[in-house]
């Protein structure tokens, strides 16, 4: 991914808490067979120091891009958060120079690492655990794995199998207008804020 600096976000924990809030990510591998997505909810667990933790997913078995992954394969974990139209006529230097163009902002998380195939029914029952509470949290009324009946989620568990990738590079992007003078800015987020899409005005919320 081309990060310019200015829209360069290297706060660790910034970006894992971007993973957390927008975790419905793209897997993608590249090998000899050629480039596979693939589009799954992730779970993030924080790594101790300067790692960067791990990431969990999982696949349906008769999926066979598993397969590819065995070995430590290399893969890719992309995650999008908001993103928006950027008009000129928004940029208050419009009426005096004339010299702006459309833009798009956006937020995007890639982590780069190795990959493990794990098929034990423990570790994918923990894994569906951590995966639903996590989502279930600001429930009413939360649903847990254990609410369902036990021989229903045991034939269900032994038709996934897990993904865990250990986090080598995280490279995060925030375009949020960083590179325009203040006055700009604040015409972008005004015009995002008086917009009716949910996407515009948590975009609004990303520039200071």
């Amino acid at each position: 991914m081309y990060v310019p600096n200015h829209f360069k976000e290297e706060d660790q924990e910034k970006l894992q808490q971007y993973i957390r809030d927008y975790g419905f990510g793209l897997l993608v591998i590249a090998d000899d067979e050629g480039i596979e997505a693939n589009h799954v909810p992730f779970h993030l667990t924080s790594g101790a120091n300067d790692d960067h933790g791990y990431l969990q997913c999982h696949l349906a078995r008769s999926n066979p891009v598993w397969k590819r992954m065995q070995g430590g394969a290399q893969v890719l974990a992309v995650f999008q958060g908001p993103d928006a139209y950027v008009s000129p006529s928004w940029y208050p230097t419009k009426v005096e120079t004339g010299r702006v163009v459309p833009t798009w902002n956006y937020l995007a998380v890639h982590a780069q690492g190795s990959a493990r195939i794990i098929e034990d029914p423990s570790w994918l029952k923990h894994h569906l655990e951590q995966l639903t509470n996590q989502h279930e949290s600001q429930m009413v009324a939360p649903w847990s794995v254990d609410d369902a009946p036990t021989d229903f989620t045991e034939r269900l568990v032994q038709a996934i199998v897990g993904v865990e990738i250990k986090i080598e590079a995280l490279t995060g992007k925030l375009k949020a207008s960083q590179n325009q003078p203040e006055r700009n800015r604040a015409g972008v987020k005004d015009g995002l804020e008086t917009g009716e899409e949910a996407q515009n005005r948590a975009m609004a919320k990303l520039i200071s």
